[in-house]
């Protein structure tokens, strides 16, 4: 079976309820999440083996955390403890017109202050197959860019198969553009499969962040990143159409070297939490390229992971394949 090592920050998140502000909120409910760790888990629940690279502060929140992981099938072996505190994000639920607010909390955290010193890349990816990454690690910090290229060059060397979610955000690269940009091409450049938004592809090639949110525009912005990224086998994103907190529409795309795939629209609607749709997204693709799905097959299957990932509380995704091919079935009635 291949193995997928998913390296990143794991981070606990602090929600207000639903319906009330961080500013007055009188409880915050606890989740632990991390762009990394989420695609780790769903792919542990779609019934592949992931491993997860990671540093937990030591402490009982880096227990939680690290016991978190293995309670969904993820191997932590590779989960170290240091010194260090625990990355946080909070999050304000948005309500009808008023969009979700998250505030980041991760200076100084026990991953961060890891990535000051060289990790031990070969015992790191011993046994792993494929690694997955984001750009949420490069954003950081320099030295979290740094740690970032040094591990996909790393993977690279061993042959690994290497797939990278640009994830940018604007909040966490404080205004460092061009640098994102550049990091981006690089990781791009190693990756055989690449998760990117319009907006995200546009940076990339063009220093611009721009999208005009048309299928059109994404297409030919894949198409020319698959031209001067020759390791590239595709690229794929989810769609998302909002007419308020809601009311959704969502769908993905995979540009890939042997055509353009969309799926099916799904109209979403009694949201739980979409926060980790993105990254259900990227384990489904993930499964696809693993279990040997066509195009059009392994966009439908992700997008259908993506769309299960908002009917629950957690960031990350618990759907299992026999779930997601009911979906894709049209089977939403109560069963019994």
């Amino acid at each position: 079976m291949t193995r997928i090592a998913c390296f990143g920050e794991l981070l606990v998140r602090l929600a207000a309820p639903q319906g009330e502000r961080l500013r007055s909120a009188a409880q915050l409910d606890l989740f632990v999440g991390g762009a990394e760790a989420n695609v780790a888990i769903a792919l542990a629940h779609l019934g592949h083996a992931s491993a997860m690279i990671s540093v937990l502060p030591d402490n009982p929140l880096g227990e939680l955390v690290r016991a978190e992981l293995r309670r969904h099938a993820v191997d932590s072996a590779m989960v170290r403890m240091g010194a260090g505190r625990m990355g946080l994000y909070f999050l304000e639920r948005g309500a009808g017109m008023r969009p979700a607010r998250v505030v980041y909390d991760r200076e100084c955290s026990a991953f961060s202050q890891a990535m000051r010193t060289p990790l031990p890349w070969e015992r790191l990816l011993e046994g792993s197959d494929w690694l997955h990454v984001s750009g949420i690690t490069a954003a950081l910090s320099p030295a979290g860019t740094e740690t970032l290229l040094t591990g996909v060059r790393a993977a690279r060397a061993r042959g690994m198969s290497i797939s990278f979610d640009c994830n940018y955000r604007a909040s966490l690269w404080q205004g460092r553009v061009a640098q994102a940009a550049e990091v981006m091409r690089e990781l791009a450049g190693q990756a055989d499969l690449l998760f990117a938004s319009e907006h995200d592809l546009t940076l990339m090639l063009r220093g611009e962040a721009q999208a005009s949110g048309a299928l059109a525009s994404f297409t030919a912005a894949a198409s020319e990143a698959l031209m001067r990224f020759e390791r590239l086998r595709q690229i794929a994103t989810t769609v998302r159409i909002e007419a308020g907190v809601q009311d959704q529409t969502l769908s993905g795309v995979c540009v890939s070297r042997h055509g353009v795939f969309q799926s099916r629209p799904y109209a979403l609607q009694g949201i739980v939490e979409r926060i980790g749709s993105g990254d259900a997204f990227a384990a489904g693709i993930l499964h696809g390229a693993l279990s040997g799905l066509a195009g059009a097959d392994s966009v439908e299957f992700a997008t259908a992971c993506a769309c299960l990932k908002h009917s629950v509380a957690t960031d990350f995704s618990v759907a299992t394949v026999g779930e997601v091919e009911a979906l894709l079935r049209g089977e939403v009635a109560l069963r019994r």
